[in-house]
């Protein structure tokens, strides 16, 4: 595992759960209004964390925190990924992975070795623009692999949509919504920049506006068990 950062206290991404988050190095997409190229595009990154390093760590915590996140980056291109998941398992955490659903084998060995407690995907766009909105040419059955393992899976889970003006539509949102159509959860996470924007040209982006999220928030509430709009 490659780790380009630790995030020693969140109570925000572990749902219900105080968590350490562990960051990788490396990613398979080029998603333009991803904020994170430190992890994204190998010019950025900065020295690695040594594996020990975040366990002894994440030892030091134990009985202190409940959960660990591991997310980047993205977490399923690394081979090791289920080892490195098994030892933070037994060591007590609750433990959460963070993914854009390109590696529904990796998933599904997670899944099948019930090495996560809770599992979140982020559907990029409708299955047609994935390659346009992602920067890479990502098989679309991968992808609608990962979302049918997840559904099927015991695990609680979550999919989310990071919604950018311009770029998603409300019509989007439901075409994506067909596409997950039977999912418990989903969330919408609007779009702020920043200065680390995998492509400078969206620090002049926008999310969407308000009335447009209201208007999804109706057309969505009762669609899902959760359905979720962070702003």
């Amino acid at each position: 595992m490659k780790i380009g950062g630790l995030q020693k206290f969140s109570m925000i991404d572990y749902p219900g759960k105080i968590s350490a988050v562990i960051f990788v190095q490396g990613c398979n997409f080029r998603c333009p209004y991803c904020h994170n190229r430190e992890l994204v595009l190998p010019e950025y990154f900065r020295r690695s964390i040594d594996e020990e390093e975040v366990f002894e760590f994440l030892k030091s915590r134990q009985g202190k925190l409940e959960g660990v996140v591991i997310t980047g980056g993205e977490p399923t291109i690394f081979p090791d990924l289920p080892d490195f998941m098994h030892r933070i398992k037994m060591m007590g955490f609750y433990l959460k992975l963070d993914t854009n659903g390109s590696n529904p084998e990796m998933l599904e060995t997670i899944i099948d070795r019930r090495l996560a407690d809770f599992i979140a995907m982020d559907i990029k766009a409708p299955i047609e623009q994935y390659s346009e909105i992602t920067g890479s040419q990502i098989s679309k059955e991968k992808i609608l692999k990962s979302i049918s393992l997840l559904k099927e899976s015991k695990i609680p889970y979550e999919f989310r949509t990071t919604v950018v003006s311009g770029l998603h539509t409300y019509f989007d949102i439901l075409k994506i919504c067909t596409t997950i159509n039977g999912a418990e959860r989903y969330a919408i996470q609007n779009f702020h920049p920043s200065e680390n924007l995998v492509d400078e040209n969206f620090k002049t982006k926008s999310g969407l506006k308000k009335e447009e999220l209201e208007k999804i928030n109706e057309k969505l509430k009762n669609r899902f068990t959760q359905f979720i709009i962070r702003n």
